[in-house]
């Protein structure tokens, strides 16, 4: 049987017959991103890393399941008028997302994206409202410095010194809620990243091992959509950082697109690079969660940016792997949300 495809456009992207609305979101970092330039676009700044738990672990797990409750509260529904939640984080086997699910009693799609995962998680949920398949859905992730730096690099009793290219993991969630119904802002188009890897092995340098996969989803995206740089008011990576995003803009420029009017970096923004010391910028699956859920959506909201390409960037590599000499594998996931669809 042909099944006749008409939502996909290009080789990667797809177009959203029925634009789906964003009718909640919620931030909520930590006490370091609370300081930090973004500082009053967060709905919870918390006053210390562990907010009430015994370990960093169960703090992101609190977070995170607190971020979900509130992008639901603030979206003038309750849990059970949610059919889906598509959340994960960077710990091992998605802990923080399985642990916050068990609380929250909706059936869940657990992912693992890495640093890509909100975008991840925009993609499907979108493309299974798009579908008809659920009317409401919720789209989650979220990272701890603490619970990270544990399990990628080393704890923090052992002291450590950090190259300048490394960045630092945002402690914080973000949580978006999707609807059929809504005055938006609407997610419009998809366009899911392919796996690129160019042999970075120097895991201080994600920035690096992520910025080809960053290149070749929004080249792909201009190509498959028609549109340009000039069509956005916002394009957005999820944490290059400082050593990402000139790659990015270096590499884009070559392949025919100039972003340097309108491209920035969540882990740019939300972070004071010289005042907090974080070296290259924020990273985490929690970067692009909470600049997305607070800063963007509210300028959004506020009509300041009516068209924005988010494209979260994850590296795909584990402790494990990175011993045994392998490379760090990039991915890219771009979402365009749109306050002008007519």
């Amino acid at each position: 049987m042909n099944i006749l495809v008409i939502k996909r456009i290009g080789s990667q992207t797809v177009k959203l017959e029925n634009p789906i609305s964003i009718i909640g979101t919620s931030a909520i970092v930590g006490p370091k991103e609370g300081e930090g330039p973004l500082k009053t676009y967060f709905d919870v700044i918390l006053e210390d890393d562990l907010w009430g738990q015994e370990s960093f672990e169960k703090a992101e797990s609190k977070i995170q399941e607190e971020s979900i409750k509130l992008a639901i509260a603030n979206a003038n529904l309750s849990p059970k008028d949610i059919e889906f939640l598509f959340s994960g984080d960077l710990l091992n086997q998605i802990t923080t997302s399985s642990y916050t699910a068990r609380q929250l009693e909706i059936p869940h799609f657990g992912l693992y994206g890495a640093c890509s995962t909100m975008t991840e998680s925009l993609s499907l949920g979108a493309m299974i409202v798009d579908g008809g398949f659920a009317n409401n859905v919720v789209c989650a992730t979220s990272s701890h410095f603490a619970s990270a730096e544990r399990q990628f690099r080393f704890p923090l009793e052992y002291g450590n010194q950090r190259n300048f290219s490394s960045q630092w993991t945002v402690t914080g969630a973000g949580a978006t809620v999707l609807s059929t119904t809504g005055n938006g802002p609407y997610i419009t188009y998809i366009t899911t990243g392919k796996i690129l890897d160019l042999g970075i092995k120097d895991v201080s340098n994600m920035g690096a091992a992520m910025a080809p996969a960053a290149i070749d989803t929004i080249s792909q995206h201009f190509k498959d959509t028609g549109y340009t740089p000039d069509d956005y008011d916002l394009i957005i990576t999820g944490d290059l950082g400082l050593v990402g995003k000139k790659i990015v803009l270096d590499l884009m420029r070559k392949d025919g697109f100039d972003l340097s009017e309108n491209y920035s970096d969540c882990g740019i923004k939300i972070f004071d690079g010289v005042e907090q010391d974080t070296h290259a910028g924020g990273s985490g699956c929690g970067c692009a969660a909470v600049v997305f859920n607070g800063y963007i959506y509210k300028e959004m909201m506020k009509g300041n940016l009516n068209r924005v390409l988010l494209v979260a960037t994850g590296a795909l590599h584990s402790p494990i792997m990175t011993f045994q000499g392998e490379s760090i594998p990039g991915i890219a996931h771009a979402v365009t949300i749109d306050n002008l669809v007519f």
